[in-house]
């Protein structure tokens, strides 16, 4: 089918968007085990094949051209804070975030774009809320074809690599806004930070 115009994305956008995450809502409902997000990734991809409808020209990269300048659109505004939300971020090359974990499942599936992830085993007994200390559990680099999924106490950081910047959904089982409680750890120091207060900037709404 032709999408010609902005207007006919928009709509055939915001159709496919509510599909998936109906899809999505059953697939996770509960406490979703690994199986289940799995499958949630392979719904994302199935989403993210559908190209024509999450262009550049709608979802433009940071106007900031800063290495490791981003912006993150939210794509189910309208579901409010109680559900699953899917966003579409896209990050300049150069990206980096302190180790994190999430509060809630998380999925991210490549529309374009590569991100190498680490994913960290907390090694420390979490006798001391201020303090992890962490060691690389595995490496993986999120790209078209190849996701990866989150339970609630996985801990992973973000590095965003080639010469083009990201267009990749993050799926979460609530909105970010609301994880006022996930943590994140400076590698260097294993000062554990509320990840939300230090790191995290506002969210944009998709059109």
């Amino acid at each position: 089918m032709s999408l010609s115009s902005p207007a006919e994305r928009q709509a055939a956008r915001r159709k496919a968007v509510a599909d998936a995450l109906t899809d999505i809502r059953r697939l996770a409902a509960g406490q979703p085990d690994r199986a289940a997000l799995d499958a949630v990734a392979a719904r994302l991809q199935a989403l993210a094949a559908q190209r024509e409808l999450f262009t550049r020209e709608d979802f433009p990269p940071p106007a900031q051209t800063a290495s490791g300048a981003s912006t993150r659109y939210r794509l189910n505004p309208d579901d409010g804070d109680d559900a699953a939300a899917l966003y579409l971020n896209s990050i300049n090359p150069g990206k980096t975030t302190i180790p994190h974990n999430h509060d809630t499942w998380a999925v991210i599936v490549a529309v374009e774009g590569r991100e190498f992830n680490r994913v960290y085993r907390r090694t420390d007994d979490r006798s001391d809320p201020n303090f992890a200390r962490l060691e690389v559990a595995r490496e993986l680099t999120v790209e078209p074809g190849t996701p990866i999924a989150f339970l609630p106490d996985d801990i992973h950081s973000i590095h965003v690599v080639g010469d083009a910047p990201t267009l990749h959904f993050h799926c979460y089982g609530r909105p970010l806004e609301t994880l006022t409680g996930r943590y994140g750890v400076h590698p260097e120091s294993g000062e554990i930070v509320n990840y939300n207060a230090t790191q995290m900037q506002p969210s944009k709404v998709a059109a």
